[in-house]
Protein backbone atom coordinates (compact mmCIF):
# COMPACT_ATOMS: atom_id res chain seq x y z
CA UNK A 1 0.00 0.00 0.00
CA UNK A 2 0.99 3.48 -0.71
CA UNK A 3 1.45 6.02 2.35
CA UNK A 4 0.34 9.64 2.19
CA UNK A 5 4.24 10.36 3.15
CA UNK A 6 5.36 8.40 -0.05
CA UNK A 7 2.61 10.22 -2.41
CA UNK A 8 3.44 13.89 -1.20
CA UNK A 9 7.14 12.95 -1.53
CA UNK A 10 6.42 12.70 -5.29
CA UNK A 11 3.98 15.64 -5.79
CA UNK A 12 6.70 17.33 -4.11
CA UNK A 13 9.97 16.12 -6.16
CA UNK A 14 7.69 16.90 -9.39
CA UNK A 15 7.26 20.64 -8.14
CA UNK A 16 10.93 21.04 -7.52
CA UNK A 17 11.99 19.68 -10.12
CA UNK A 18 9.62 22.33 -12.23
CA UNK A 19 10.78 25.02 -10.26
CA UNK A 20 14.31 24.39 -10.83
CA UNK A 21 14.01 24.29 -14.65
CA UNK A 22 12.14 27.31 -14.68
CA UNK A 23 14.43 29.22 -12.91
CA UNK A 24 16.88 28.10 -15.57
CA UNK A 25 15.12 28.91 -18.32
CA UNK A 26 14.32 32.23 -16.80
CA UNK A 27 17.77 33.20 -15.83
CA UNK A 28 19.27 31.51 -19.26
CA UNK A 29 16.58 32.29 -22.15
CA UNK A 30 14.80 34.82 -21.36
CA UNK A 31 15.53 37.00 -24.44
CA UNK A 32 14.10 33.63 -26.29
CA UNK A 33 10.95 33.90 -24.43
CA UNK A 34 10.58 37.48 -25.30
CA UNK A 35 11.11 36.73 -29.59
CA UNK A 36 8.77 33.80 -29.03
CA UNK A 37 6.18 36.30 -27.81
CA UNK A 38 6.58 38.60 -29.63
CA UNK A 39 6.87 36.18 -32.90
CA UNK A 40 3.21 34.38 -31.90
CA UNK A 41 2.05 38.22 -31.85
CA UNK A 42 2.89 38.81 -35.31
CA UNK A 43 1.84 35.60 -36.36
CA UNK A 44 -0.53 35.57 -39.08
CA UNK A 45 -1.90 32.30 -37.81
CA UNK A 46 -0.21 29.75 -35.75
CA UNK A 47 0.05 26.18 -36.37
CA UNK A 48 1.46 23.64 -33.12
CA UNK A 49 2.72 20.30 -33.09
CA UNK A 50 4.89 18.33 -31.45
CA UNK A 51 4.55 14.22 -30.99
CA UNK A 52 3.58 12.55 -27.93
CA UNK A 53 3.27 14.23 -24.61
CA UNK A 54 4.79 16.92 -26.48
CA UNK A 55 1.84 17.12 -28.76
CA UNK A 56 -0.51 16.84 -25.70
CA UNK A 57 1.19 19.80 -24.41
CA UNK A 58 0.92 22.04 -26.99
CA UNK A 59 -2.38 20.94 -28.01
CA UNK A 60 -3.05 23.04 -24.62
CA UNK A 61 -0.77 26.29 -25.65
CA UNK A 62 -2.75 26.12 -28.82
CA UNK A 63 -6.30 26.04 -27.50
CA UNK A 64 -5.22 29.61 -25.16
CA UNK A 65 -3.48 30.98 -27.95
CA UNK A 66 -7.33 30.65 -29.27
CA UNK A 67 -8.70 32.00 -26.66
CA UNK A 68 -6.55 35.42 -27.32
CA UNK A 69 -8.65 35.10 -30.98
CA UNK A 70 -5.51 34.12 -32.66
CA UNK A 71 -6.10 31.35 -35.13
CA UNK A 72 -4.56 28.74 -34.48
CA UNK A 73 -4.39 24.75 -35.80
CA UNK A 74 -3.09 21.50 -34.31
CA UNK A 75 -0.56 19.86 -36.98
CA UNK A 76 -2.46 16.40 -37.83
CA UNK A 77 -6.13 17.33 -37.59
CA UNK A 78 -8.20 16.93 -40.46
CA UNK A 79 -9.17 20.51 -40.35
CA UNK A 80 -5.81 22.50 -40.54
CA UNK A 81 -4.96 24.16 -43.68
CA UNK A 82 -1.48 24.42 -45.44
CA UNK A 83 0.94 26.49 -43.75
CA UNK A 84 2.17 29.88 -45.51
CA UNK A 85 4.45 32.53 -45.49
CA UNK A 86 3.21 35.09 -42.54
CA UNK A 87 2.14 31.65 -40.56
CA UNK A 88 4.05 30.46 -37.59
CA UNK A 89 4.97 27.51 -36.71
CA UNK A 90 5.60 26.05 -32.84
CA UNK A 91 7.19 23.34 -32.47
CA UNK A 92 8.74 20.84 -29.39
CA UNK A 93 11.14 18.15 -29.35
CA UNK A 94 13.22 16.90 -26.35
CA UNK A 95 15.38 15.71 -28.61
CA UNK A 96 15.29 18.09 -31.47
CA UNK A 97 14.94 14.85 -33.14
CA UNK A 98 11.60 13.40 -33.74
CA UNK A 99 11.22 12.78 -37.40
CA UNK A 100 7.95 14.14 -37.64
CA UNK A 101 8.77 17.31 -35.83
CA UNK A 102 11.74 18.12 -38.01
CA UNK A 103 9.96 17.68 -41.66
CA UNK A 104 7.42 19.72 -40.55
CA UNK A 105 9.94 22.48 -39.53
CA UNK A 106 11.71 21.94 -43.23
CA UNK A 107 8.11 22.38 -44.33
CA UNK A 108 7.00 25.44 -43.12
CA UNK A 109 11.03 26.78 -43.78
CA UNK A 110 10.32 25.71 -47.69
CA UNK A 111 6.60 27.67 -47.59
CA UNK A 112 8.01 31.05 -45.04
CA UNK A 113 6.73 30.62 -42.15
CA UNK A 114 8.21 31.04 -39.24
CA UNK A 115 9.25 28.40 -36.79
CA UNK A 116 9.79 28.21 -33.16
CA UNK A 117 11.49 25.24 -31.36
CA UNK A 118 11.03 24.07 -28.06
CA UNK A 119 13.97 21.41 -27.21
CA UNK A 120 16.20 20.29 -24.59
CA UNK A 121 19.24 19.83 -27.32
CA UNK A 122 20.15 22.99 -28.61
CA UNK A 123 22.53 21.78 -31.26
CA UNK A 124 19.73 19.45 -32.78
CA UNK A 125 18.72 19.81 -36.58
CA UNK A 126 15.04 21.13 -34.78
CA UNK A 127 17.07 24.22 -33.21
CA UNK A 128 18.74 24.86 -36.48
CA UNK A 129 15.51 24.81 -38.41
CA UNK A 130 14.35 27.45 -36.21
CA UNK A 131 14.11 31.42 -36.05
CA UNK A 132 13.79 31.11 -32.40
CA UNK A 133 14.67 28.47 -29.84
CA UNK A 134 13.38 28.38 -26.34
CA UNK A 135 15.86 25.36 -24.36
CA UNK A 136 14.22 22.98 -21.61
CA UNK A 137 17.07 22.04 -19.87
CA UNK A 138 15.43 18.55 -19.04
CA UNK A 139 15.80 15.01 -19.53
CA UNK A 140 14.50 13.53 -22.63
CA UNK A 141 12.57 10.31 -23.42
CA UNK A 142 15.65 8.42 -23.79
CA UNK A 143 17.36 9.98 -20.62
CA UNK A 144 16.63 6.70 -17.93
CA UNK A 145 20.22 8.04 -15.74
CA UNK A 146 17.63 9.77 -13.66
CA UNK A 147 20.96 12.72 -13.25
CA UNK A 148 18.45 15.44 -15.17
CA UNK A 149 15.60 14.39 -13.35
CA UNK A 150 14.46 11.27 -11.56
CA UNK A 151 11.15 11.09 -13.41
CA UNK A 152 10.55 9.07 -15.70
CA UNK A 153 11.58 9.73 -19.44
CA UNK A 154 10.97 13.31 -20.43
CA UNK A 155 8.34 13.99 -18.19
CA UNK A 156 9.89 17.07 -16.96
CA UNK A 157 10.61 18.10 -20.13
CA UNK A 158 6.93 17.97 -21.15
CA UNK A 159 5.93 19.43 -17.96
CA UNK A 160 8.08 22.83 -18.76
CA UNK A 161 6.39 23.13 -22.14
CA UNK A 162 3.17 23.04 -20.56
CA UNK A 163 4.78 26.05 -18.26
CA UNK A 164 6.09 27.67 -21.07
CA UNK A 165 2.96 27.70 -22.62
CA UNK A 166 1.48 29.22 -20.54
CA UNK A 167 3.47 31.76 -20.02
CA UNK A 168 3.33 32.80 -23.17
CA UNK A 169 -0.42 33.23 -23.07
CA UNK A 170 0.13 35.19 -20.18
CA UNK A 171 2.57 37.43 -21.36
CA UNK A 172 0.49 38.06 -24.41
CA UNK A 173 -2.76 38.07 -22.83
CA UNK A 174 -1.41 41.06 -20.31
CA UNK A 175 -0.13 42.83 -23.10
CA UNK A 176 -3.25 42.81 -24.93
CA UNK A 177 -5.08 44.71 -22.03
CA UNK A 178 -8.17 42.31 -22.21
CA UNK A 179 -10.20 40.91 -19.07
CA UNK A 180 -10.78 37.39 -18.66
CA UNK A 181 -14.53 38.58 -19.19
CA UNK A 182 -13.54 39.80 -23.09
CA UNK A 183 -11.42 36.21 -23.55
CA UNK A 184 -14.41 33.90 -21.88
CA UNK A 185 -17.06 34.07 -24.85
CA UNK A 186 -14.10 32.56 -27.02
CA UNK A 187 -14.26 29.76 -24.96
CA UNK A 188 -15.74 25.96 -25.75
CA UNK A 189 -19.71 25.85 -25.55
CA UNK A 190 -19.97 22.47 -27.04
CA UNK A 191 -19.00 20.59 -23.84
Amino acid sequence: MFTETTATSAFLLVADEVEDLASRVSAGDGAALATVADLIAGAGRMFTHGAGRSGLALRMTAMRLMHLGIETHVVGETTTPAIRSGDVLLLASGSGTTPSVVRAAETAGRAGATVIAVTAAAGSPLARLAAATVLLPAATKTDRSAIASAQYAGSLFEQGLVLLGDALFHTLWQHSGRSADDLWPTHANLE
